[in-house]
């Protein structure tokens, strides 16, 4: 483990992801999922939270027409807009209420005006903003970005629009996807270390961090 603080002092910017890495709300999602998909059968609800904690920054854009079909249902766009408002209804003010990773919160507020913040991030655009609106951190970052545009397109689209220096910034992100996305745009990668990551954790090559404490 590093001392993240310590590294990223030296940088100029910071991509961040927001579940897991921010707010310690997978879990959170993962109880969702399960429970949207409990009416299905036990064995079918437990293959989708597995599913989800192994990708945890894949679009519910992408996991709902999946899950549909695991369910035998006939998948229409009628049936996963249904899914998709019901997931939200679900999972939006649980991810407000849901603990902050330890640290982040004070990295943020203290650092916003000397660093540069993007948040690149799985949930949807409407969604995030108006979770960081009520979590009132929105003023601290420069852009967000959430779904359908793919986390990869994100940060290429901030690395040009902002003149973001690779070697000066860094991706914090807690899943195989934020670690394809930057990789993807040669930024270099920090993994955020949970319970449900521990296959990264074994395979990956990168610095990973448990929390933002100075410690």
């Amino acid at each position: 483990m590093v001392n993240i603080c310590v590294m990223m002092a030296k940088l100029n910017s910071i991509f961040w992801d927001f579940d897991g890495v921010i707010k310690d709300s997978v879990a959170v999602k993962s109880d969702a999922y399960e429970q949207l998909f409990k009416s299905f059968g036990s064995d079918v609800a437990k293959k989708v939270r597995s599913h989800h904690e192994s990708n945890g920054g894949m679009s519910r854009y992408d996991k709902l027409p999946l899950y549909l079909k695991w369910s035998n249902q006939s998948i229409s766009q009628t049936l996963i807009d249904k899914y998709t408002d019901k997931f939200s209804a679900l999972v939006k003010q649980e991810v407000i209420e849901s603990e902050w990773v330890v640290g982040v919160l004070d990295y943020i507020k203290n650092n916003s005006q000397n660093q540069s913040f993007f948040i690149v991030t799985a949930t949807p655009q409407s969604e995030i903003e108006e979770i960081l609106n009520e979590l009132q951190i929105r003023q601290y970052f420069l852009s967000v970005i959430g779904s359908p545009t793919e986390k990869s397109d994100a940060i290429r689209t901030l690395l040009t629009e902002y003149n973001v220096e690779r070697d000066k910034t860094v991706m914090i992100g807690d899943s195989s996807s934020d670690y394809k996305a930057a990789i993807a745009n040669h930024v270099p990668f920090v993994l955020r270390c949970t319970d449900l990551n521990k296959d990264l954790q074994n395979t990956l090559d990168c610095p990973m961090i448990k929390d933002f404490s100075s410690e």
